[in-house]
């Protein structure tokens, strides 16, 4: 994870995310960076929420799985947004609920091999 920078805009600001994107392919990351940095900029929802929403997203969607993967960035991004690890184990808890309790499960692995 990079050094704690909360972003105005968390892709448009972030050239190590943008970077990432483009080393999946040129194409792709150019593509995310223009459509995801204009859902990111919409001014009503913070940073943090955006965050979170995708990491919700992503427990959702967990079939998902090597390069490509975007549960890590996500996780990083909520947390340079200023989210704490207990904030994302909650959500994870609350996801349960909703997206159904092994997904849940597969992402509190996958969180615990991210930050430890």
């Amino acid at each position: 994870m990079t050094e704690q920078n909360s972003y105005k805009n968390a892709v448009l600001d972030d050239k190590e995310l943008q970077a990432g994107l483009n080393s999946i392919n040129p194409k792709f990351g150019d593509f995310c960076t223009r459509v995801a940095g204009e859902a990111w900029g919409l001014p009503l929802i913070d940073q943090k929420t955006k965050a979170l929403i995708t990491i919700a997203v992503d427990v959702v969607n967990q079939d998902q799985t090597g390069a490509g993967n975007p549960f890590g960035a996500h996780v990083n991004m909520a947390m340079q947004q200023g989210a704490t690890r207990e904030e994302i184990e909650e959500l994870l808890l609350f996801m349960c609920v909703y997206a159904g309790f092994n997904k849940a499960a597969g992402c509190f692995g996958m969180l615990n091999e991210i930050i430890g």
